[in-house]
């Protein structure tokens, strides 16, 4: 194998992306560990393998790439922005609270929201279970019963449990953004597209 016209015989040698890679006189083509977004559907699991429903990996049409795993999950019965990767690293950087990195969720609510339930969430709340409070979270309201939060953790059923928390619940609960990186509009449900170079550095 050739990499920029110097012969390699270390299959551990790191090779640049920008490297020109021959083998046998034929350019290779040297893949990335991959960057997607998906609009997940209700009622698909961000699994890798599930014995009884269908997995956000199921939707997929066999990528080239290896170990792509989920970078923040989803619940079954939430829809919205899934980003898959095979970079631990970058992911890592999605799902740490450590980065702040903010996940956009819209939320319908089966009450109203009153203005002391978002006081309650923007200055953090006692999930049930827990012995610490969740990180202030941003609130918009939509409507009565509609809201946007944006939250950066990503603690178990995290928004549900926030809503529970000040005396409320979520009827429906769709992500719409994760850092920089919003939900393609022209995505329908089930539907995926690799990420821009932009979206993968604005992590």
């Amino acid at each position: 194998m050739q990499v920029d016209g110097a012969t390699v015989r270390n299959s551990a040698e790191n090779i640049a992306e920008s490297a020109l890679v021959e083998l046998d006189g034929e350019r290779v083509v040297v893949l990335g560990p991959g960057y997607f977004m998906l609009h997940k559907p209700i009622g698909v699991v961000c699994a890798n393998s599930d014995p009884e429903h269908e997995t956000v990996f199921d939707l997929f049409n066999d990528e080239p790439y290896d170990d792509l795993h989920v970078a923040g999950r989803l619940d079954l019965d939430t829809t919205g922005l899934v980003l898959i990767t095979g970079d631990g690293k970058w992911s890592h950087r999605v799902m740490s609270p450590r980065f702040k990195c903010e996940k956009s969720y819209i939320a319908i609510l089966p009450e109203a929201i009153t203005e002391r339930m978002i006081e309650k969430l923007e200055e953090g709340v006692m999930l049930q279970g827990e012995d610490t409070k969740t990180a202030p979270a941003k609130v918009e309201k939509i409507a009565d019963d509609e809201i946007r939060l944006i939250i950066t953790e990503g603690r178990y059923h995290q928004v549900k449990r926030m809503l529970a928390a000040v005396g409320n619940s979520v009827s429906e609960l769709h992500r719409e953004k994760i850092g920089e990186i919003v939900l393609d509009e022209s995505l329908q449900p089930g539907e995926y597209r690799a990420l821009t170079e932009d979206e993968i550095n604005s992590v």
